[in-house]
């Protein structure tokens, strides 16, 4: 269950790593990738997670983001993982869509099938892969943040509201807010857990905030270009899910971003900078 390495590389005084590993929970063979900065050559360091949008793997967070001059700087591991499972006999969208399927799990797992052999990102992400980054690496895992992008982000909202004594920090550019009211979320949850709307609550933020989950606080950002605003991201939803629930919110609408990793690599390192203040705590 160790980590193999695919490929390492000195960066900003650290090292970027990406590895590979046999995954229990998905049943096949998983990346990641993982920034250690140079802090950790003397002891344990927290560490933030970042999980990626439709269509992406672990390289995309790691080659467009910049973010590792950042974390280097405030002694952050960041680990990045793909957004699901791949390899021989791993099912697909049989029309070839980008938003199901390879590239598009959605961090949950999934019950209906073909699916459900492969497709459990929840229970990898919640359970295993922590497990061997507290093994495997100086990571100290009472100091964990997360974040992502898209439906990325929404996996950041629902890993968090889902276990809020696990993660210190929550931030999200541009999530899929309510998967339940937008085609992108509609189509995956119908797909990988049935036409039941009832099973789909625990996998949609504004939902979980309804139902009682809770954050001490979050922050948000979303570009006014961004051409998936009204229709599949409605930060306006979960908005008002703060609200009803007193969830201090940073809501920030950044004009003229759009949907892509220009606009993360815009503003990533206050992310990161508002990370390290609450890990350090």
């Amino acid at each position: 269950m160790s980590f193999e390495i695919v490929s390492q590389a000195r960066c900003f005084g650290g090292t970027q790593f990406v590895y590979r590993h046999a995954s229990r929970e998905t049943g096949t063979p998983m990346r990641l990738s993982v920034f250690i900065p140079p802090q950790a050559e003397k002891g344990k360091v927290p560490v933030v997670w970042f999980l990626s949008g439709l269509t992406c793997t672990e390289e995309n967070f790691t080659v467009k983001a910049g973010a590792q001059r950042a974390a280097s700087e405030l002694g952050l591991i960041l680990v990045a993982p793909d957004t699901s499972p791949r390899g021989e006999g791993v099912p697909d969208d049989p029309e070839g869509a980008y938003d199901f399927g390879l590239g598009a799990g959605f961090y949950v797992d999934a019950t209906e099938a073909p699916w459900a052999k492969n497709y459990r990102m929840y229970s990898y992400l919640s359970h295993e892969l922590p497990t061997l980054i507290g093994r495997e690496l100086p990571a100290d895992m009472m100091r964990q943040g997360i974040m992502g992008h898209s439906m990325g982000g929404h996996g950041a909202l629902i890993l968090a509201l889902r276990d809020p004594n696990r993660f210190r920090s929550v931030s999200a550019f541009a999530p899929i807010a309510a998967p339940s009211c937008c085609p992108w979320g509609r189509k995956a949850l119908s797909g990988y857990l049935g036409p039941d709307e009832k099973d789909w609550r625990g996998y949609d933020a504004c939902d979980l905030i309804d139902d009682g989950a809770r954050l001490p606080e979050l922050l948000v950002d979303q570009g006014t270009a961004d051409s998936f605003l009204e229709s599949q991201l409605k930060p306006q939803l979960l908005e008002a899910a703060c609200s009803r629930a007193g969830i201090p919110l940073t809501l920030r609408m950044q004009e003229g971003y759009d949907h892509s990793y220009f606009f993360i690599a815009t503003f990533i390192e206050d992310h990161l900078r508002w990370h390290a203040k609450r890990l350090s705590l």
